[in-house]
């Protein structure tokens, strides 16, 4: 008598078409290692350019959130036409106190002429590889000439991808750094040995910024926070504040704006989320993609304070998963799931389905 065939054969193979690559986060990590973590850097830094040259292009919209009163969670979309994507990312600053992660992501993208997906990838480290980028990139076009000396006040997960980014993008050659929590500053410094930086742990904020050309923020707590008074901000600064993510959440003095010629990504979502919401609605802001078009004038001149309220935006990482897409594919660094329905017939999922049962 015959064997029975195994159930599992009746199940279809899934067709080419319907395997979407998937890059996990050990990837990723494979990946970053594999092009090198200043290269990336650059990468994704001329990425976000080329995607900002053409800005006009892209579908734009603010994020799409769900607040709770432990954090935020947002979907953040855009398309070019030919093809869509997508990031999921949450914002909890309280995880850190469970030993999880503030900030996770993962990242879509599909073709607009079919539907079907073609990437799907982790984006908690991509996430803190663009922002790092984006950071740089900006201040490539708004931060004082031969700026060498950067403060990052906020030691958290975000400040060596951002120091790492400024030395390569910008020339920084010395980081002052403080936190509220000295063993974040003694984190940072540690893994910051070798990169090549002068590392300079400070005991105050106002230690960190002393000498400094760019002053970089990026901390944790959601609430309507003074990192910087005003009189902690002289001319001739270039401001770069990350932190600032969330309605209710800001790090910089509102005489600090008042001062400080202020570049935003997207106007709409900054006011709802960035250091601007504390400004009238009305409050002139300049477009970044306008600078980098060569639209609108950058820094006006040396004593000019410079702002990049930094909010994150759905190009950046559009542009981030088109470049992992490619490099996944150069590199073989990915998996395939098996994600996508296809029967062989596309009007008979039904039969699909039954004809896999045991």
């Amino acid at each position: 008598m015959n064997a029975l065939p195994d159930p599992a054969l009746r199940v279809p193979a899934p067709s080419a078409r319907a395997l979407v690559p998937f890059v996990s986060v050990a990837d990723m990590m494979r990946l970053v290692h594999r092009v090198g973590l200043a290269p990336m850097l650059r990468d994704l830094a001329d990425r976000i350019e080329d995607s900002f040259r053409r800005w006009e292009s892209f579908e734009k919209r603010e994020r799409i959130p769900a607040h709770s009163a432990e954090g935020v969670i947002e979907l953040m979309p855009t398309t070019d036409g030919e093809v869509y994507g997508f990031k999921y990312v949450n914002g909890h600053p309280r995880n850190m106190r469970a030993g999880l992660q503030t900030v996770t992501a993962f990242g879509l993208l599909a073709d607009m002429h079919t539907g079907y997906p073609v990437l799907l990838s982790e984006m908690t480290l991509l996430t803190a590889l663009r922002t790092a980028a984006m950071s740089a990139l900006a201040a490539r076009h708004l931060a004082p000439e031969g700026s060498r000396v950067m403060a990052v006040i906020g030691n958290g997960a975000q400040s060596e991808f951002q120091a790492v980014a400024f030395r390569e993008i910008v020339g920084i050659e010395e980081v002052r750094l403080w936190d509220i929590d000295p063993a974040a500053t003694e984190k940072c410094a540690r893994n910051l040995h070798g990169s090549g930086l002068r590392v300079v742990p400070c005991a105050t904020a106002e230690e960190a910024i002393l000498g400094a050309q760019v002053i970089t923020t990026a901390t944790a707590d959601k609430r309507l926070a003074t990192i910087l008074s005003d009189n902690m901000v002289g001319p001739g600064v270039h401001l770069n504040a990350v932190g600032g993510d969330s309605p209710g959440k800001t790090e910089l003095a509102r005489e600090i704006l008042l001062r400080a010629d202020i570049f935003v990504e997207y106007p709409p979502q900054t006011r709802i989320e960035g250091e601007i919401q504390q400004l009238d609605p009305d409050h002139p802001v300049t477009e970044l993609w306008e600078v980098i078009a060569g639209r609108r004038p950058g820094r006006r001149g040396r004593d000019a304070i410079t702002l990049f309220d930094s909010v994150g935006f759905a190009i950046e990482d559009f542009a981030a998963l088109v470049y992992v897409r490619e490099k996944a594919r150069e590199t073989g660094l990915f998996q395939e799931l098996d994600l996508i329905a296809d029967p062989d017939d596309p009007r008979d999922l039904y039969g699909m389905l039954m004809r896999a049962a045991p």
